[in-house]
This record gives structure tokens, sequence and C-alpha cells, in this order.
């Protein structure tokens, strides 16, 4: 019986976050009767920066700043155990493949403990089974292994957002003919964002086509938005014409646009969520780990592409191309 089960995840995007929602999602709706926690090394995305998504879980908080980075984090969760009494988890389960991270989290009390670490030899039981591409995967597997059962892994179901959300993203972009454009990066240590250049040659070839570029930039970046007008003066900026701020309103936006082409960064995650289809160009990052996982998802890699991790290399012509030949140019 699985009544206490735990996530626990490294990664600190908002990305990252959402990746893992169909997991969540998945698991909550095969334990209904379970309580679930969430433990991070960063921010609860669920309970803030996506809480609109309706996809919330309690945290499990052990006043540790960066969760499992440090070997000294041991010592602190043995005595948070004693001091408030911390129950045994039915299952906890491991999002990431850090080493000592996993072990440092196997210091709380659990019954089964799924982790890809050493190729599941720190899970409990110990697993003879393949790591995935995809980390919903790989634990969705784990968990029928040690379960003997066939669960399938749902999507996130779109309609658990607020009506309020899709009515001002009918508001917003009233018309047809939209496409979707994200172009910023929130991890500033990898260089994952397409030449300006690029983008306003992109727009200006749309625009020649009857389509009307959208672009997804936060309200703050003042600078760049008015850069973007000034060069491509028909663009629209849906955010920033709304007092509405909100993961939930991109998603919805996303429903309004024939097409998407973005750099790997969370709004693209946001807007995979309403499964328009996509253009997604990958420079450093795994495109197998963080591409959007659907039919009509296009991926551009230049490490595949031009053998170099500069995004840059992708040029204009090939956006174009998977444009014209896979969606609705």
């Amino acid at each position: 019986m699985i009544n206490r089960v735990l996530f626990y995840n490294s990664g600190g995007g908002i990305g990252d976050a959402i990746q893992i929602l169909p997991l969540i999602d998945t698991v909550k709706t095969v334990f209904k009767s379970a309580n679930f926690f969430y433990l991070c090394s960063h921010k609860n995305h669920f309970n803030s920066t996506l809480k609109d998504l309706n996809c919330r879980i309690d945290s499990l908080d052990f006043g540790i700043k960066y969760f499992g980075f440090r070997w000294w984090h041991a010592l602190i969760i043995k005595n948070n155990i004693k001091k408030h009494n911390i129950k045994t988890f039915d299952l906890i389960i491991d999002l990431q493949s850090k080493i000592r991270n996993s072990l440092i989290l196997k210091i709380i009390p659990h019954k089964h403990f799924i982790s890809s670490c050493l190729n599941f030899k720190l899970s409990k039981p110990s697993l003879n089974i393949k790591k995935q591409k995809k980390i919903n995967n790989t634990i969705l597997n784990a968990i029928n292994y040690i379960l003997k059962t066939n669960y399938q892994l749902n999507e996130y179901d779109i309609n658990k957002i607020d009506k309020k959300f899709f009515v001002e993203s009918e508001k917003l972009l009233p018309k047809n003919n939209y496409v979707g454009l994200s172009i910023t990066q929130g991890n500033v240590y990898r260089k994952k964002e397409w030449p300006l250049n690029n983008i306003v040659e992109l727009c200006n070839k749309l625009i020649q086509n009857n389509k009307t570029p959208v672009f997804f930039i936060e309200k703050n970046n003042h600078e760049l938005i008015n850069k973007i007008k000034n060069m491509v003066p028909s663009a629209l900026f849906p955010e920033y014409e709304t007092n509405f701020s909100s993961s939930a309103l991109v998603t919805c936006l996303g429903k309004r646009l024939d097409y998407v082409v973005s750099i790997d960064n969370g709004v693209m995650h946001m807007l995979s969520l309403s499964k328009v289809p996509m253009i997604v160009l990958f420079g450093p990052t795994d495109s197998g780990k963080f591409a959007p996982d659907y039919k009509n998802s296009i991926v551009l890699d230049s490490k595949k592409l031009h053998n170099t991790k500069n995004v840059s290399s992708i040029t204009v012509e090939e956006v174009l191309n998977a444009a014209k030949q896979h969606l609705n140019y």
C-alpha cells in the first residue's frame, strides 16, 4: 500500500519542473489516496511560478539551500528526521542522477527508493531495467517493475487551467496566422540564445507570408522589447498588454498560435503544454533530454546539424525549411 510519496528534484529551472508534470500527475492518479511531498534543491515552482497550472504539491523542507549538493547535508537530515519525527515514506522518487545527492536523499526513511543512479543500484529494491532518455519514462518503468503493474504516462490536461486565462488569451490574440517566438534564456551559464539579427530576418520572412510574429518576453525586459518593436513594428507582445502574469496564460496563448520557434527555455516548456506545433533550437543542451515529446515538435540541434554547440550556427533558412516541410508555414 502506497500512502506517502516523496519526489526529489535537484533541477532549479521552470522547465525542469514542467517536464516532470506528467509523471507527478500520473503518480497522483495511480495512488489517489496517498499524501505527496516535493523536496527540491531550489524552489517549489508548482506552488509559486506554476501555481496556476493547478498541480500543487506540498513541500518537504529541511531548511537547507541546494539540498543534496553538500555532504554535510546528511548530518542535518539525520538530526531533522529525529527532531521532527519524519515518518517513513512508502516511495521516494529520485528525479536526478547525482550519486552524492541520491545517497543523502536515501537517508530519509523509506520502503521503496527509485533512483537511476549507478544503473538503479541505489534503488530499493535494486532494479534490472534500462534507463530511458526521458526521466518520466525511466521512473514509470521502475514503478511498474517494482509493483508489477503496467501504468501509462498521463499527458498534462490543459483543462486544469482556469477559464479566465483562455478568455484573456483570445482577447490578446483574437485573429489567426500567429507565430510565437521565445528567444530569451533564463540560465545565464550556457549560451542558448539565437542571434537577434536571425530573429529579425525570420520575422520579415514570416510577415511576407502573412504571419504575425508574437514574442514571449518578460515585461521588465524593456530594452529588448523596444529594440524589437523598432526592428519589427508589426510584432505583438501579448504579455506586455495584460495585467495577468502567469505561466498558465503563456500555455493558453499557445493554443492561439499556428506554431512556435523557440530556444531551449522555460517558456518553451510552458507553451509545449498546449501541444502547439513547435521548432526548438538547441545548442549546448541535450535535445534528447529536454525537447518536447510530441508529434509536432521539431528539433534543430546545432550539434547534429553542424557538429558544434553554438546555436548561432543554425540558419534562418533551416528554420524556414522545417516550417515549410512540417508546419503551417
